[in-house]
């Protein structure tokens, strides 16, 4: 596809003006027998109108087109197939994601930088019921016009680059907008970002209700000073260049903070929720983190009141990015993503003409990837191992997401951890181009999420298992694909949520199935239910022009694992509708796995959303 012809296409799309229609087949199922999920079939004069390029521009920049109304009160869901079933629990589906991409003066922000856009689907008597509302960040607030419908970019965020805003100078690069993920937990409901606090949202209305310090601390970083628990600082370094370490991240502490108004400590948007403690788990590094051969990361613990119940920090000699992470009984596990600053790029990036994010690049100079066991607790340390040396696992890859984690004891007095999680190539990461992010002609190219060799590049769901002796010293690692029948790229893999921490049978993953030409691989169209005791997969598809979001269990309380419902949001572009879809756990692979598609308000349709929570009444 010629740039002439991407570029026309693009100043349609954000025109809003709609593709033409298309009649798109019913959802499918099929259950995955071989290394390749079969397809469904269509004629060859609808192939030709739906798998072209220019349709899979179209169906692509659809699924991010901005969204500019709000739902304040709420709208009853029409019950579009089925019906919701008699045991469904009483609760809410939260969805974040970001809202907002273009503004009217000419700029388009990166999908990760999009203004944050939270929807609720609260089921009880018998019905659901839709709301949506912005969360009212800072950033919002300077850059929307609270009295009409204008918006203007001003801060640059860290992926993108203003083309109708100012350039050189500017310095607003932590544009916390709030879009990442949500959290229902001691009666509060906060939507997270990826380098700041978190804001509280009123669990109801979706009012904003302000910023919340859920560090308590004044950000204060870490750095071997102390705090509630004992700060671990093995130096394995030569100590003039940890002292030169230490005068560095000195140094650059008041820039990041005074010039750039980063927060001293980086709040992570993923968490984890220990449903034997009934705990909240939480992780913070520090700023200069980003830019330093050195990581701070400092674990929060709270109870179900918010209480800080525990909070460990540690200090480890390597230049890493994580964006999820997991924990067992007894560590904290962390699968680090190395980088290094890219010189050049920090050039570009301080001229305004490239992201912030173009400072840093993937470091694929190790063929492994160091998994870092923290101990969780002055127990979990006692048998002497060196937690400052990372576990390398065999094979490099880049942590998306992980699953679970939970460790069980062996035969032989050791113990075995097991995480089953998602990864991609550092061949296929790439900060800056993300989503198909292209600053330069304001576009989302989907051919970058749907590379030629993409199949073994993309995220792809694996096991990763650990054996630690009495002292806790790896005897083995091997990493393997959670499934030999499936091998198409999948993501966001999640499980019934009672089974955190222990083992699990089943996980189910976002995935693609291959049943587009030009789309093959991103976005998803599919769930997969893998089994992970015999690696066993089956799947429930979307078939048409549809695409569906990050799959969320929502448990009934039965004594199987799968007892339980999947939910879903399931985007159909071909007539600009979205639907909330609930998949029987049990049935996925049959052809009665729907048990109801709830249909949102068609005004109220895209953008498409990253990651939800489902919080019981």
């Amino acid at each position: 596809m010629s740039p002439h012809t991407i570029a026309a296409m693009h100043a349609v799309v954000h025109h809003h003006r709609a593709p033409p229609p298309h009649r798109c087949s019913r959802g499918g199922v099929r259950a995955v027998r071989a290394s390749a999920a079969t397809v469904p079939t269509t004629s060859a004069g609808a192939a030709a109108a739906t798998d072209s390029p220019s349709a899979a521009f179209w169906d692509y920049n659809l699924l991010f087109r901005s969204q500019r109304a709000e739902c304040r009160d709420p709208v009853p869901l029409r019950v579009a197939e089925g019906a919701i079933p008699p045991d469904f629990p009483a609760g809410t589906y939260y969805l974040a994601g970001p809202g907002m991409f273009a503004d009217d003066h000419g700029s388009t922000v990166h999908p990760l930088d999009g203004h944050g856009y939270l929807r609720a689907f609260r089921f009880g008597g018998g019905g659901a019921r839709y709301s949506a509302r912005y969360v009212e960040t800072a950033a919002k607030r300077e850059e929307h016009d609270a009295g009409g419908a204008s918006w203007r970019f001003t801060h640059r965020g860290p992926f993108s680059v203003l083309q109708g805003g100012a350039r050189v100078g500017n310095v607003k690069v932590m544009k916390n907008v709030a879009n990442t993920s949500v959290l229902r937990w001691g009666g509060r409901v906060l939507c997270l970002w990826e380098g700041g606090e978190p804001y509280e949202l009123h669990p109801r209305t979706l009012e904003t209700l302000g910023p919340f310090d859920i560090l308590g601390d004044g950000a204060a970083p870490a750095d071997g000073s102390g705090g509630d628990a004992a700060v671990h600082h093995r130096r394995r370094r030569p100590w003039l260049q940890e002292a030169g370490i230490d005068v560095a991240a000195r140094l650059l502490r008041p820039v990041l903070s005074g010039v750039f108004r980063m927060p001293a400590r980086r709040l992570l948007a993923h968490y984890k929720i220990d449903p034997e403690r009934n705990r909240l788990l939480m992780v913070a590094c520090n700023a200069e983190d980003m830019l330093l051969p050195r990581s701070n990361f400092t674990f929060y613990e709270f109870d179900a009141d918010f209480a800080l119940v525990q909070k460990r920090e540690f200090v480890v000699p390597d230049h890493l990015m994580i964006h999820d992470w997991t924990f067992t009984d007894s560590h904290y596990v962390l699968l680090g993503n190395r980088i290094k600053l890219d010189i050049p790029g920090s050039l570009l990036a301080l001229t305004g003409t490239h992201p912030m994010i173009a400072a840093l690049a993937v470091d694929p100079s190790r063929q492994s990837t160091p998994v870092y066991l923290l101990p969780r607790s002055p127990e979990a340390e006692a048998g002497g191992r060196d937690w400052s040396v990372p576990v390398e696992a065999p094979p490099q890859m880049w942590s998306m997401h992980v699953g679970n984690a939970f460790e069980e004891p062996d035969a032989r007095g050791g113990t075995t951890v097991r995480l089953h999680m998602s990864g991609c190539s550092y061949q296929w990461f790439h900060f800056h181009r993300m989503f198909g992010y292209n600053w330069m002609n304001k576009k989302l190219d989907p051919a970058f999420m749907n590379v030629a060799k993409g199949r073994e590049w993309l995220p792809r769901l694996v096991q990763v298992s650990m054996d630690l002796d009495k002292g806790g010293a790896c005897r083995g690692c091997s990493v393997r694909r959670l499934s030999d029948q499936w091998t198409r790229p999948a993501d966001f893999p999640a499980i019934n949520p009672s089974f955190a921490n222990r083992r699990n049978r089943f996980v189910y993953a976002g995935a693609a199935s291959g049943s587009r030409r030009f789309l093959p691989f991103f976005p998803f169209d599919s769930v997969v239910k893998v089994d992970v005791s015999d690696g066993s997969a089956r799947l429930w598809s979307a078939a048409g022009r549809k695409f569906v979001g990050e799959p969320v269990f929502v448990p009934t309380g039965g004594r199987e694992e799968d007892d339980g419902y999947v939910l879903l949001v399931e985007y159909a572009v071909s007539d600009h509708r979205c639907h909330l879809v609930v998949l029987d756990a049990r049935k996925i692979g049959e052809r009665n796995a729907v048990v109801a598609k709830l249909e949102v308000p068609k005004h109220l349709t895209f953008p498409m959303g990253f990651h939800g929570f489902w919080a019981d009444e």
